[in-house]
């Protein structure tokens, strides 16, 4: 029985810190980052553009705020990706800059 209770302890502790793209792409997301978000970002904020991820007041503070921040690019480049195209770069910043768990 005790063990029982602990396997359902850990499966519930585990949920918490889900990856909020579990089944999105993030190698995927890297190449649409690199190809079409990087020199956009370098001119904007400089160096090699991460620092629009990683400033002190940034925009984004949530994974449904990146998922959000994400289209909102797409739309204003004018990209054209599909909604999975727009999780797989949310999944690649995510696990690379803002490490959300939900």
């Amino acid at each position: 029985m005790k063990l029982l209770f602990l396997g359902c302890l850990l499966l519930v502790s585990s949920y918490g810190f889900a990856e909020p793209f579990a089944g999105a792409d993030a190698l995927a997301g890297k190449a649409l980052v690199e190809k079409h978000c990087i020199s956009c970002h370098a001119a904007n904020f400089g160096g090699d553009g991460s620092a629009i991820y990683t400033r002190e007041h940034r925009k984004v503070q949530t994974s449904k705020g990146l998922v959000a921040q994400v289209r909102n690019c797409n739309t204003m480049l004018g990209l054209k990706w599909f909604e999975d195209e727009e999780l797989n770069v949310a999944s690649y910043l995510n696990k690379t800059y803002y490490k959300f768990t939900e």
